[in-house]
């Protein structure tokens, strides 16, 4: 899906390098950069709503994230010049791979997978090209994540190649247009059928107005947001994006469960873990089907019941998502806006969950109305 420069079509050593590139592009201080041209997108995009009105709210985030990561994924060349043709080219690619026939046949001769291949092709074209003429070119400096990742250099300090950097910012580009744009119209979903919630993260927004004003947006004041935070967090344990993850064994190991039961793994085996399983164990989540933010919070801590394992919506260990904290600042920035200038309400019914794609979205349209407010401190 990405190209055979990156992924898991590399070995291990060059595939740990590439996650170091993109850690690197994604640690806070650069992604303090992006703030102001993603508060901009969000603000241009919403302006678009009348006064009032109905929307299909997994569309429009959908469509908005797209922009977001053109912007600060892919830059200004693509956002302002071709950002069309590329959009259509990645809803080709992303959708044509979440299959589970493009999944479990690759590399089958299938209209699908044709389909995949020639965007794939088309998308590597349009990005080498940017990244030869910003090669080529010494007095421009950017701050996108294709900078960063252009400007990245292995341990023996050879540059990234141009199929790296294409399949690189793919792989961002997948992650961002369907675990945020999923898990951003979940929360949605969420706060909108809880009244209690939803009005303790209105309170919320209100408190940061009266503190730093109400066009005030930085990275540090997303940071603040403790009550959205644990929204999203909450909403990611009840709807993970990626239901199970799959880990080779690469030595002999016990499990021990609860009960005292001993499994013996051996090396070469494939072992799954289930986060949605996982994230309802009731030993560890108190009453898990309940949306309950302060689960989170300093008093409970429930995530660390279970030891530093109890919380995978991002993976862990070695495998951890390294765009945990840019998701995290997207959806913020979304919903902080979405609180601050509308009056919202769920007119759908509580969406089900889809189980057509490998990842878990709501099923069908959910249809939020909206009415245009300004929210004082």
């Amino acid at each position: 899906m990405f190209g055979k420069d990156v992924g898991h079509a590399v070995g291990v050593t060059v595939r740990t390098e590439q996650n170091r590139f993109v850690s690197d592009a994604l640690i806070p201080s650069k992604l303090r950069c992006h703030v102001g041209s993603m508060l901009q997108e969000v603000e241009d995009y919403f302006s678009e709503w009348g006064q009032e009105g109905t929307v299909d709210l997994k569309q429009e985030l959908e469509q908005l994230l797209m922009l977001i990561s053109g912007q600060c994924l892919l830059g200004k060349e693509v956002r302002e010049k071709m950002f069309g043709e590329v959009l259509t080219l990645l809803h080709q690619l992303i959708d044509n791979s979440l299959r589970l026939t493009t999944v479990l046949f690759p590399y089958a001769p299938t209209p699908t997978n044709r389909r995949r291949d020639k965007a794939r092709v088309r998308l590597s074209e349009l990005f080498a090209e940017i990244v030869r003429s910003r090669k080529s070119t010494t007095n421009q400096i950017e701050e996108d994540v294709l900078q960063n990742l252009i400007d990245a250099r292995h341990r023996d300090g050879r540059p990234t190649t141009e199929g790296e950097v294409t399949g690189l910012i793919l792989s961002l580009i997948f992650a961002g247009k369907h675990t945020s744009s999923t898990t951003s119209t979940w929360t949605g979903a969420r706060l909108l059928n809880n009244p209690t919630w939803l009005a303790a993260a209105v309170k919320e927004q209100e408190r940061i107005i009266e503190k730093y004003g109400e066009n005030n947006i930085t990275y540090n004041i997303l940071q603040e947001m403790d009550v959205l935070q644990r929204c999203i967090k909450e909403t990611l344990r009840m709807h993970p994006p990626a239901p199970s993850f799959l880990r080779t064994v690469h030595k002999n190991f016990t499990v021990r469960t609860r009960e005292g039961d001993e499994y013996e793994i051996p090396r070469g085996h494939m072992v799954a873990s289930p986060v949605l399983f996982n994230s309802n164990l009731p030993y560890i989540y108190k009453d898990p089907e309940v949306f309950d933010p302060d689960r989170f919070g300093p008093s409970r801590e429930e995530d660390r019941v279970g030891g530093k394992y109890s919380y995978t919506a991002f993976s862990g260990g070695k495998h951890a998502c390294v765009g945990e904290n840019y998701a995290y600042m997207q959806i913020k920035m979304i919903w902080s806006h979405l609180l601050r200038n509308f009056e919202l309400e769920l007119v759908s019914p509580f969406p089900k969950t889809s189980w057509k794609k490998l990842v878990l979205e709501p099923d069908g349209k959910v249809m939020v109305w909206y009415k245009r407010r300004r929210l004082c401190s």
